[in-house]
């Protein structure tokens, strides 16, 4: 019998992956060093603790029943971060990779889907954005997707790894079941900053930037909820037959600004939620919106949850529940 192997699958993404595959029968092997993961998140499947920088926690991983994909989650994610510390981000997301990369390919596992960015865009040319965009990617963490997309075209010619690319515009949500959503430490998304603010865990939202060139002067962003991610790549698996490697956006093709994010989470919770501006952060793109005609097409994928507001219900169950956000200001 054949498993799938998921990197990072005690984080947000990868676990509600997890979950999906379980409850249909797929058995998971989980790779995760819990720096940002969730010890509690690994409720499906066989757990291996573990840096992908260390060649034992990666053959640890590969022993036992035939890995017969990868789904690759595990790297670090705040923008900001990456500019104050790219090294930081070029050892884990892509050197950390290439160790995945070569093992793959010594035990001889045909595929993997990988969870890689939207931001590898940088800044848009057109509305909506395709895959046949030129990627210029902003920040350290944005090229470190950009790089991985490039090992993997380079792997599929020298040895014929499939790839499923899966540029995410911005998930959000939480699991409708309430046993899984989203947490990181500390946390950089803004959908979580707002609820938590309204939770009374933070003073305010800082909204960074208010003059770029879009209708209220605020970033915008292209939301997604997390379980119809979880759905592209329960698809993507199915799609590495193909023996392929390919490029897919995930995004419901509507754009929020972050006021429009904050207004609907204040009529979701029914809350005050304090707001202060502040200057651009440096790496951010003005707007970012999605076509996922590819996905849609080739995939067959077609997201159930593309309202703003039911997505932040979804997340405002989970934090209330979860309640794990520290006290910022």
């Amino acid at each position: 019998m054949c498993a799938v192997l998921i990197t990072g699958g005690a984080g947000y993404i990868g676990s509600h992956v997890n979950k999906m595959l379980n409850a249909r029968g797929v058995e998971t092997v989980v790779l995760d060093s819990l720096v940002t993961g969730h010890a509690d998140f690994l409720r499906w499947g066989r757990f291996v603790k573990g840096d992908l920088r260390d060649p034992s926690a990666l053959e640890r991983a590969f022993a036992g029943p035939r890995i017969h994909a990868v789904l690759h989650f595990a790297s670090f994610i705040a923008v900001g971060e990456s500019v104050a510390d790219p090294n930081k981000y070029y050892h884990n997301n892509v050197a950390a990779t290439l160790n995945l990369l070569d093992a793959m390919v010594r035990h001889e596992v045909p595929g993997l889907v990988f969870s890689s960015s939207a931001s590898v865009y940088g800044e848009p040319e057109q509305e909506l954005l395709d895959e046949a965009h030129p990627m210029r990617p902003l920040s350290p963490y944005a090229r470190s997707k950009a790089m991985v997309e490039q090992m993997l075209a380079d792997y599929h010619r020298a040895h014929g790894l499939a790839s499923c690319r899966l540029r995410y515009f911005n998930a959000a949500g939480a699991d409708p079941d309430g046993e899984l959503g989203e947490r990181h430490e500390p946390e950089t998304h803004l959908i979580p900053l707002v609820l938590h603010t309204a939770l009374g865990l933070r003073s305010h939202i800082s909204i960074f930037g208010t003059d770029y060139p879009t209708p209220d002067g605020t970033c915008v962003r292209d939301y997604i909820h997390v379980h119809d991610l979880a759905q592209a790549h329960v698809l993507a698996l199915d799609w590495l037959d193909r023996g392929e490697t390919r490029a897919f956006n995930l995004g419901n093709g509507n754009g929020h600004s972050v006021r429009e994010v904050v207004d609907a989470a204040r009529e979701v919770t029914g809350r005050d939620i304090p707001v202060q501006e502040a200057a651009r952060r440096p790496g951010d793109s003005p707007v970012l919106v999605a076509s996922s005609k590819r996905a849609r097409t080739e995939l067959g994928w077609r997201p159930a949850h593309g309202d703003l507001e039911s997505i932040i219900r979804s997340a405002w169950d989970w934090h209330r529940k979860d309640c794990r956000a520290p006290v910022r200001s």
